[in-house]
């Protein structure tokens, strides 16, 4: 089994890398795999709704999107981490969300996922609300912890003294894994992810 941790942040090595190693730290005690992809920090395309990806499964923008999408059809949970810009995550990974979910949705579908945020100080309950939008609306089960999913502090240092912050980070961890194990003794026992009905309705008349 192996986790897939999207760090959302323009920094490799800041306050949203040091909360994702944490969750890390657990996965690994209870021998999940786990992988930290770096969405980088240079200039991404947002969705132009060309819809060319219903053709050929890859977003017309060959970047990090598509890299994403790929590693998705391997892996078995995924957590989304991000800083807080004006109360919303960072709009970097809010791009790279849009286009992964819409163009390869049905490699994260039915796959544990967690929101993880980083904060100096407030806006994380928002961003936390935003992310896990994107779990529901393709059916992932959503990891929970003991408090709300973020971390506090300006720089790493920071983080590493919000005690409680990295405690719930851990639990993400745990809760990750038991899910996990779940999910594989029910596939040994025959029990296979529900087909969904998908109706699409507006209100043009």
């Amino acid at each position: 089994m192996k986790v897939l941790l999207v760090n959302g942040s323009s920094r490799n090595n800041g306050c949203t890398a040091t909360a994702l190693h944490e969750v890390v730290r657990a996965l690994t005690e209870e021998k999940i795999e786990t992988e930290i992809f770096f969405i980088g920090n240079t200039p991404l395309s947002d969705c132009i709704a060309c819809h060319i990806c219903r053709e050929t499964g890859r977003c017309i923008f060959d970047d990090i999107v598509n890299d994403l999408v790929q590693k998705a059809q391997t892996c078995d949970g995924f957590v989304f981490g991000s800083p807080v810009y004006y109360a919303h995550p960072s709009a970097r990974l809010l791009t790279v969300l849009d286009r992964a979910f819409y163009s390869g949705g049905q490699h994260f579908a039915f796959k544990p996922a967690a929101a993880v945020l980083s904060a100096r100080r407030a806006g994380t309950t928002a961003s936390f609300d935003v992310i896990n939008k994107y779990f529901t609306i393709v059916s992932m089960p959503v990891v929970s912890s003991t408090y709300w999913n973020h971390v506090y502090g300006r720089q790493p240092e920071d983080v590493q003294q919000d005690k409680e912050g990295l405690m719930t980070m851990y639990n993400i961890g745990k809760n990750m894994a038991w899910l996990l194990k779940c999910i594989a003794v029910a596939k040994e026992h025959g029990i296979q992810v529900p087909h969904n009905a998908k109706i699409l309705t507006d209100f043009v008349r």
